[in-house]
């Protein structure tokens, strides 16, 4: 069984959860594109990952996974034209405009956050 420090994520987990996450970065990059007023909420406390059983899946499938999901939302940022970058919706709690940009610095950011906890993880292990 793959090792939760303190009781949080495993390895396993915290590479699931950005699969998870990747519907809700397609989605609401989707909302912004079709001018919708304010972006699909997120859930805040990730029964989604919380209930996928990621410690039971192969590295490998959810590695492979995760670069199929993220390659396809990167293939269409590549294709957007500068007018609609800038597009925005509201932030659905916050009730602030969110571009497309500001949208995956947060993407960035979150995914920076596990990276580092997959990493302390790892050197604990070790």
């Amino acid at each position: 069984m793959p090792i939760k420090l303190d009781g949080k994520w495993s390895i396993l987990e915290n590479v699931g959860h950005l699969i998870d996450l990747e519907t809700i970065w397609a989605g609401r990059l989707d909302d912004i594109l079709n001018n919708k007023e304010e972006l699909r909420p997120a859930d805040l406390e990730n029964k989604k990952t919380d209930l996928a059983s990621h410690n039971h899946r192969d590295i490998e499938e959810i590695l492979q996974e995760f670069s199929i999901t993220r390659n396809s939302i990167v293939e269409k940022l590549e294709s957007l034209n500068e007018k609609e970058i800038y597009q925005y919706a509201l932030h659905p709690r916050l009730k602030t405009p969110l571009r497309i940009i500001d949208l995956f610095l947060f993407v960035a950011e979150h995914d920076d956050h596990h990276l580092a906890r997959i990493s302390e993880i790892n050197r604990a292990l070790s």
